[in-house]
């Protein structure tokens, strides 16, 4: 269980560092979807199998369709077709096709070799979750919301269109 959880880690740190250091916005989106895959494989070697579901569904599933249709709709003309034909190519697939594999093999090795230690430490229930979230984490939790709402704030302000002279608009 352990090598498992250790070799996932090293897989996220690995696929983490690829996303900062790739100069293409869809192949560090492919390391993205690997390290979120392996954040939760160990979250699910931790014990936590409900927030492993989620971190696939949220954040490889949601979040990244939603990366790919910005991409995508930044990307137009000819230059953008040119490119899109360059990520076909297997070259630019290997890398993270080797670390999903591998997380594959480890995901397996969970489920068929060791079916009783599928979630070691005990498993958290939700009631267990949130009396933690808002009793002595309490703090974090509304630094998390103040950090999100400045964040939406910052967005609102950097987004929003400045009516030039002639034009009506609120001040």
């Amino acid at each position: 269980m352990t090598i498992v959880y250790y070799l996932a880690a090293a897989i996220a740190v690995i696929s983490t560092a690829m996303v900062i250091t790739r100069t293409n916005a869809v192949h560090a989106l492919l390391y993205m979807i690997v390290s979120l895959l392996s954040l939760a494989l160990i979250f699910f070697t931790l014990g936590a199998p409900f927030v492993a579901a989620l971190e696939v569904i949220i954040y490889a599933g949601a979040i990244v369709v939603l990366f790919v249709f910005v991409i995508m709709m930044l990307n137009l003309g000819a230059e953008a077709t040119a490119r899109e034909q360059q990520w076909l190519q297997p070259k630019a697939w290997r890398g993270p096709a080797i670390l999903c594999a591998i997380l594959f093999v480890e995901f397996l090795v969970l489920l068929v070799v060791e079916p009783g230690q599928a979630g070691a430490p005990a498993a958290v229930g939700v009631k267990r979750v949130g009396a933690a979230l808002y009793g002595p984490y309490v703090l974090g939790v509304e630094l998390a919301a103040m950090l999100l709402l400045a964040g939406l704030v910052g967005a609102f302000h950097l987004g929003r269109r400045v009516p030039s002279d002639g034009e009506e608009g609120e001040s």
